[in-house]
């Protein structure tokens, strides 16, 4: 099993940024946990603070189901930051793939400021998790991996 897992702008300084709402920990340092607690599930990462960087990648990725870069990918684990809650253009290059996004959020984005409350991507997902911090990404992969067997 191969996943992409893509992060969007900000998400870079995890650990430094506003820690009582991101926590204390980098995503560099959860992301060896991750891979090491799934060792059969191969465990892509990029991290960008440009939406068009971000479309090119899930391009690259393709379908999902065609050979790119190396291999099948069978999922998108996606926290898009802010671009959740502006990008149309995101929206728009999800629903083009044919293997499932899970869009993930650290905090629990319904707490949080009203602007916030209004996900343009998941109408494009499988699924939504978010509230649970860095483990977000776990329970997403979770679910990406009991929905391919």
């Amino acid at each position: 099993m191969k996943i992409l897992i893509m992060n969007g702008p900000n998400l870079n300084l995890l650990g430094v940024r506003e820690p009582g709402i991101y926590g204390n920990s980098s995503f560099e340092s959860y992301l060896p946990k991750l891979r090491e607690r799934y060792p059969n599930v191969e465990i892509e990462y990029y991290q960008s603070n440009i939406e068009g960087e971000m479309i090119n990648k899930l391009q690259e990725v393709g379908t999902c189901l065609a050979e790119n870069n190396g291999g099948i990918y069978d999922g998108v684990i996606l926290n898009a930051g802010a671009y959740t809650h502006t990008s149309v253009a995101l929206h728009d290059c999800i629903r083009s793939l044919e293997c499932p996004v899970i869009e993930v959020h650290i905090s629990n984005v319904h707490q949080r400021e009203e602007f916030r409350h209004h996900s343009f991507l998941s109408p494009a997902c499988k699924g939504v998790i978010c509230g649970f911090g860095l483990d977000s990404y776990r329970l997403a992969l979770e679910g990406l991996i009991e929905n391919n067997q």
